[in-house]
């Protein structure tokens, strides 16, 4: 058997290769079952020649193993949007209620855009000119933002303090003040709540809060049961939407949901 491969480079550096992706164990277990196969030095030179006159075999081989990767991976959450879907009708009443005054436009807008997005989250902030664009030319929508910190204790700070802000009325300025900085740390958000013109003492009453403890746990619910692994993502209608979009997606969705 070890002759055999000895005799076939290409066979040989594809089970090195395989043994490198699947692990060490792989190995030993070969070497335990093929006899010949402990020759490791007859063996590392063959695979250390053929490699150097064909570096494009490892290459194309871990392309290959990140590409099954990837299909598998995109499989998996395809089938967990699927699901996703299916469990929206149920939770779209209490999705589209937002925490105290965490909210924009029309109040009685005839389609509720949700908005999941985290502090820290360069794509979140992105996005905010294409909802700022849809609320300027659509009057007839209502923006409800769900506080999902998923990029750190940062984040969860700021989210504590978004809520505590909505809570007083001034979620709008506190938010669009925060993602205009660099990121939420304590001096930014700090800034930011003093933009907005907080009531300091009332709002680190709220960061400790029992409600805005539950309003975040209840948000990372949402996130887990609607295959949102990042942020921002999205609730348009009835249709769940992953990732940025510019003005022209959000749209696009809100008059697909007044089809509906």
């Amino acid at each position: 058997m070890i002759e055999r491969l000895l005799r076939s480079p290409p066979a040989l550096v594809g089970a090195f290769v395989l043994c490198a992706l699947l692990g060490a164990g792989i190995f030993a277990g070969i070497q335990a079952l093929v006899p010949g196969m402990g020759q490791r030095g007859a063996v590392e030179r063959v695979v250390h020649d053929y490699l150097l006159a064909h570096p494009e075999v490892l290459l194309e081989s871990v392309e290959r193993y990140n590409q099954k990767q990837s299909a598998r991976a995109e499989k998996v959450q395809a089938e967990a949007e699927a699901v996703a879907s299916k469990a929206l009708p149920g939770e779209l009443p209490r999705l589209q209620s937002p925490y105290a005054g965490a909210w924009a436009g029309n109040p009685k807008g005839d389609v509720t855009l949700v908005a999941f997005m985290d502090y820290a989250c360069g794509y979140c902030r992105a996005s905010l000119p294409a909802i700022a664009e849809l609320l300027k030319r659509d009057p007839n929508v209502r923006v409800v933002y769900r506080e999902y910190p998923v990029l750190g204790p940062d984040s969860i700070v700021a989210a504590r303090w978004a809520l505590a802000a909505a809570e007083q009325d001034k979620f709008p300025v506190f938010h669009d003040a925060l993602f205009a900085t660099d990121g939420p740390s304590a001096g930014n958000i700090e800034a930011a709540a003093q933009k907005a013109g907080l009531d300091m003492a009332r709002a680190k009453q709220a960061l400790a809060s029992q409600a805005v403890e539950d309003e975040i746990i209840a948000n990372h619910k949402f996130g887990r049961k609607l295959a949102m692994t990042g942020t921002p993502s999205w609730v348009i209608g009835g249709k769940l939407l992953y990732g940025m979009r510019d003005y022209d997606g959000l749209a696009a969705a809100v008059a697909e949901a007044r089809k509906k």
